[in-house]
């Protein structure tokens, strides 16, 4: 299943480098942080509403979630991180209780 995952990341990774103009990944670089994370809190938006309308049209709701994840990538890319990241502390997380991990925290 982390094989998209990993696509998606040499995809990033190369359209970072790439002409703005060419790309809507390399437009979003060249804007900077501020506009990659406010597509973050959109499409985080987005995926709320569409959760509340699951019901309707649970479809709705798995696109907006893969908005969120691909603009979060993009978020990571630009961070100079990756998915692989990610999945290492979910892995790290497996067996942990969650109200553990939180109190770990602190």
């Amino acid at each position: 299943m982390s094989d998209i995952l990993q696509h998606l990341d040499g995809m990033l990774a190369q359209r970072k480098l790439a002409d703005p103009a060419s790309s809507y990944v390399a437009s979003l670089h060249h804007k900077g942080l501020n506009k990659i994370l406010e597509k973050v809190g959109e499409e985080a938006t987005e995926v709320i509403l569409a959760a509340k309308d699951a019901g309707d049209d649970p479809r709705a709701l798995v696109g907006e979630v893969a908005d969120l994840w691909f603009h979060t990538l993009v978020m990571l890319s630009h961070l100079n991180l990756d998915s692989a990241a990610v999945l290492e502390c979910l892995q790290q997380r497996v067996g942990v209780s969650g109200l553990e991990e939180k109190a770990s925290r602190t």
